[in-house]
C-alpha cells in the first residue's frame, strides 16, 4: 500500500515544496539549454573520474548555513543487486556552527568528541542519480559510511530544515538543485530519517554487544525510489485540496 507522506501537511509547508519542485525544473530546463546536467556540472573541469574520490575536490561548504555536499560513485558491483543502479550519488550534510541552538550529538556508547567542534557534522540525505543525471533514489546511511557524528532522529529533522547552498560554485544551478531537493522531498526525507534509527535499534536487538555504528554489514539503512515529476504533481494536488478545505 502507497504511502501518503502529504496526508498532514497544511497549505504553508505545501506552497514551499511547489516553489521548490519549480526551482529544480528551472535548474533542468537552463542546464538543458547549455547541454548539461547536474552531475555533469559537479565534474566539469575536475579531470578523470575515480570511484571513491570526492568531487568537486574538497566538497562544497557554504560558509554561512555551514551545508556541505559532494558527488561519488561506488563500484557498482557493491550496490546495484541490493539498492538498484545508479551512476553515483550525492551525500548532503550540515556541520554544528548552522545548527539549530541546543542539538547535541547523541550519547551514543561509542561516541567520542572531535578536536575541532564544527567537524561534528550530520548526513542528511543521499541521492542516487542515473546515467542522464537526474535524481532516482534517497537514501540514509549508517555512521561509517561517511565518518559522520550520530545525531537523533529528532535532532536530525531539525537540522534538515537549516540546509541551503547559497552560492555559485561549483554552480549555481546545481546549488539551487540540491537544495529544493532537500525541500521538495522533506516528508520522504523525514520518514527514512526515522528508518534509519528504526534499522539501528533493530540491529542492536540483533547483536546486543556489538556497535551498530561501525558495522560494516549495515550501510544502507533505508532507501526510496523518487520522481521530481511525480513529487511535483503530488505537492499540487494536495495544495489545491488543502487551499480549497481552508487548511493553514
Amino acid at each position: 500500500m502507497a504511502v501518503n507522506y502529504l496526508a498532514d501537511l497544511g497549505v504553508e509547508e505545501l506552497a514551499k515544496m511547489v516553489v521548490a519542485g519549480e526551482q529544480i525544473r528551472e535548474c533542468y530546463r537552463v542546464l538543458r539549454k547549455g547541454n548539461t546536467n547536474v552531475v555533469a556540472e559537479v565534474l566539469k573541469g575536475q579531470g578523470d573520474f575515480f570511484e571513491w574520490d570526492h568531487y568537486p575536490k574538497g566538497d562544497v561548504y557554504d560558509r554561512e548555513t555551514c551545508s556541505q555536499y559532494y558527488y561519488h560513485a561506488h563500484p557498482p558491483e557493491t550496490r546495484v543487486a541490493i539498492y538498484g543502479p545508479e551512476n553515483g550519488h550525492f551525500h548532503t550534510f550540515v556541520r554544528p556552527k548552522g545548527m539549530p541552538k541546543g542539538i547535541r550529538p547523541a550519547p551514543v556508547s561509542d561516541y567520542k568528541k572531535l578536536d575541532a567542534p564544527n567537524d561534528e557534522l550530520t548526513h542528511l540525505i543521499g541521492v542516487s542519480m542515473d546515467r542522464q543525471g537526474y535524481p532516482i533514489r534517497l537514501f540514509t546511511t549508517n555512521r561509517w559510511v561517511t565518518g559522520e557524528t550520530w545525531y537523533a532522529c529528532e535532532d536530525v529533522l531539525r537540522i534538515m530544515d537549516v540546509f541551503e547552498m547559497d552560492h555559485a560554485y561549483p554552480s549555481w544551478p546545481v546549488n539551487i538543485w540540491i537544495t529544493g531537493m532537500v525541500r521538495l522531498f522533506r516528508p520522504q526525507i523525514s520518514s527514512l530519517i526515522n528508518q534509519r534509527d528504526e534499522a539501528v535499534a533493530d540491529w542492536v536487538r540483533e547483536k546486543p554487544d556489538a556497535s551498530p555504528y561501525e558495522d560494516r554489514e549495515l550501510e544502507i539503512t533505508s532507501f526510496l525510489d523518487v520522481s521530481v515529476d511525480k513529487q511535483l504533481a503530488a505537492v499540487r494536488r494536495a495544495l489545491g485540496k488543502s487551499q480549497a478545505a481552508g487548511k493553514n
